[in-house]
């Protein structure tokens, strides 16, 4: 065992030689990347199909997608830099290296739905409808595209000797992302020692698809009550995980000048948002079948 070997202990998995990229010819292509452009395709792909499925051009989401991709991918880099300016003020020549990661997923979903926004007012179409089809498209890419993190071992939680706990090679890791409860309990395998820790990128993955299940289970049956609805449903479901996942990760990014994780408090404050927007949908949905 080395430095590129991922243990899950309680499940009795071994993956050695896990590496982070491959060389083919002299490009250096980053597993990283690759699972980000996957996430991509499949979201495009989604909304596509659920554009056809519910009667709307598909066309659209593809041309939407051409430019708020690349916008979202600069957002989600913009709001990781401003949130870890201790580290680029210092290394500014750093800033445009995304190969070792450095994506904040949120500034990639609040850029996206600017992005819709002004899109949906310039083509004079349904918002709600939109966001409808464009979000559980968004929720598969983060599902999908959390796997770039595993690659480059970071986005975990403290320790944990739960089922899940991955354990990785103590030199690899960040001093500052080590925790004492890591260090008392460490697991040692042919001379390597290893730290026990939550695999939070697995963790939001899984929820994502549970939340995608969801959303595509009340699309696909006809279900949805009003446009907004599945919206609404991302909002307090992304939220209330990712609320959660943050209070265990040891790579927080903070507000400055306070000890609250940006991360977290933009993920209550989005659960509950989705849920005020929610209740009032059902509500009005209520009343206006009354009417009828």
């Amino acid at each position: 065992m080395g430095a590129d070997t991922i243990l899950f202990p309680n499940l009795h998995i071994t993956l050695a030689h896990v590496g982070q990229g491959i060389q083919i010819g002299p490009l250096w292509i980053a597993f990283y990347g690759i699972c980000i452009a996957a996430a991509m395709l499949a979201g495009i792909w989604l909304a596509m199909f659920l554009a056809k499925r519910t009667g709307q051009d598909p066309d659209t989401y593809f041309n939407f997608a051409v430019v708020a991709v690349v916008l979202s991918v600069l957002g989600a880099r913009i709001y990781y830099v401003i949130f870890s300016w201790d580290y680029y003020g210092v290394h500014p020549a750093q800033i445009l290296d995304l190969r070792g990661g450095g994506l904040a997923i949120y500034g990639g979903v609040i850029t996206g739905i600017l992005c819709a926004v002004i899109f949906c007012r310039m083509k004079h179409m349904n918002l709600p409808l939109f966001l409808d089809t464009a979000l559980p498209a968004v929720t598969l890419g983060q599902a999908v595209g959390r796997w770039g993190n595993f690659f480059n071992r970071e986005v975990f939680g403290g320790y944990t000797n739960s089922l899940l706990a991955m354990a990785l090679p103590k030199d690899i890791l960040p001093a500052d992302e080590v925790t004492e409860a890591m260090l008392v309990n460490p697991l040692v395998r042919d001379g390597v020692t290893f730290l026990q820790v939550h695999p939070t990128f697995l963790y939001e993955s899984l929820w994502n698809l549970i939340l995608l299940i969801v959303m595509l289970t009340i699309i696909m049956r006809g279900r949805k009550r009003f446009d907004g609805e599945i919206a609404c449903l991302y909002l307090l479901g992304y939220g209330m995980g990712r609320f959660w996942i943050e209070g265990i990760r040891t790579d927080r990014l903070m507000i400055p000048g306070t000890v609250l994780p940006v991360s977290q408090v933009i993920s209550g404050l989005l659960a509950a948002a989705g849920a005020v927007l929610l209740t009032a949908g059902f509500a009005g949905h209520k009343k206006k079948h009354r009417k009828k």
